[in-house]
């Protein structure tokens, strides 16, 4: 049974995407190495416990009815090697997941906090725009003649 597997790291300065890829790759290939030895180990001492199981035959003899019990245990063991395998790549997917889930969501908080800015931008040219002809306005209006006219007539 293989435990720990290990990740390698990339053997170059390509960054943090190169360095992922190529850890992720050494993984799959360590995984499928890891899938490739228990499917053999199951296929292998299930063929040999097929071989030697008695159907007609008289009773087993104490030997090989040890390499029987042998067997089937390493049948349990690969089974349970490739149980674990199973649960790793589970998990595996669900933090690669969360991973390119939170890539997902730190990428658009920087396209809304962008737009924010423009939205902030096109707000203080408005705001701009809207104070310079207000105040065009009231020069306009105090200086007329209309508001002089009003302003006797209260």
């Amino acid at each position: 049974m293989n435990k720990g597997v290990g990740i390698g790291g990339a053997a170059g300065g390509g960054g943090p995407t190169a360095t992922a890829s190529s850890a992720a790759a050494q993984k799959q290939k360590t995984l499928l190495q890891r899938v490739d030895l228990d499917v053999g180990n199951l296929v292998d001492n299930f063929a040999y416990l097929v071989n030697v199981a008695p159907v007609n035959d008289a009773p087993v003899q104490s030997q090989e009815s040890f390499m029987m019990e042998m067997r089937a245990a390493r049948i349990v063991q690969a089974a349970d090697s490739l149980l674990k395998l199973v649960s790793e790549l589970k998990q595996t997917a669900v933090f690669s997941g969360f991973a390119s889930l939170n890539d997902h969501v730190d990428q658009r908080t920087d396209e809304l906090n962008k737009l924010a800015e423009n939205t902030n931008g096109i707000l203080a040219r408005i705001g701009e725009e809207a104070a310079a002809s207000l105040k065009g306005l009231e020069s306009h209006y105090y200086s007329s003649t209309l508001r002089s006219n009003m302003g006797h007539e209260l």
